[in-house]
């Protein structure tokens, strides 16, 4: 009902229009608040889900762009998540894993480019549909709630804020999603599941791939 509505909506604008960039002072504003969200301890046990989200999905899209059929993706109340792929080479499978924690600052980049050509609202849009493909393979865990609540406060945004308030929103999105790749790099470091799995199948360190996604994410960042 609340996709009917949104779409029914008058003030629905249109994802291809181009938006002025906001002035500097705002851009500031917005990437201290969230940076914000990502460095204070309190708050980031509530946006953590976001990014573990583009995590997971950067897992998924991935694993789907090799080959991969994904069985399952679960998201846990302590944060973490994970993504079950269909076997395969090892090859597709290294992809797909590297792929994990580049997820928030690959998906960062990439609204900042819509962004720098104007187009703040479809940096929403995306979140959108991402989150609505996220939900095919979503499976019973604490993310049928986290992902559902996000994917309804994205659509009310679009549905029903103003043009200014969605392209901030997209702004402080951006910065978020951003800096949480530098975070979540840091914070698991060489423990990081990926990195053991990445080890059994290349038998390169734990070490090598950690400083690989934290260059990675701070290139992204810079």
């Amino acid at each position: 009902m609340l996709v009917s509505a949104v779409l029914a909506s008058s003030s629905v604008l249109p994802v291809g229009q181009q938006q002025p960039p906001l002035p500097a002072a705002i851009v500031a504003l917005l990437a201290v608040i969230a940076i914000g969200a990502v460095l204070l301890p309190d708050l980031w046990l509530v946006t953590r889900h976001v990014a573990v989200m583009a995590h997971e999905g950067a897992h998924a899209t991935v694993g789907s762009a090799v080959g991969r059929r994904i069985q399952g993706v679960t998201f846990h109340r302590n944060g973490d998540g994970g993504t079950q792929l269909s076997s395969g080479g090892a090859a597709g499978t290294i992809v797909a894993t590297v792929a994990g924690y580049l997820g928030p600052s690959g998906f960062g980049l990439g609204a900042a480019g819509l962004i720098s050509a104007g187009h703040g609202i479809a940096v929403l849009w995306a979140g959108i549909a991402a989150l609505a493909l996220l939900m095919i393979p979503l499976r019973r865990s604490f993310g049928v709630l986290t992902v559902l609540c996000a994917f309804i406060a994205l659509l009310a945004l679009a549905g029903f804020a103003t043009a200014t308030t969605q392209v901030a929103f997209s702004y402080g999105l951006t910065w978020f999603l951003l800096a949480s790749g530098v975070r979540m790099t840091l914070e698991h470091g060489t423990s990081a599941a990926d990195a053991h799995i990445l080890r059994s199948l290349t038998r390169i360190p734990n070490g090598f791939w950690s400083r690989i996604w934290l260059l990675g994410s701070l290139a992204a960042l810079g």
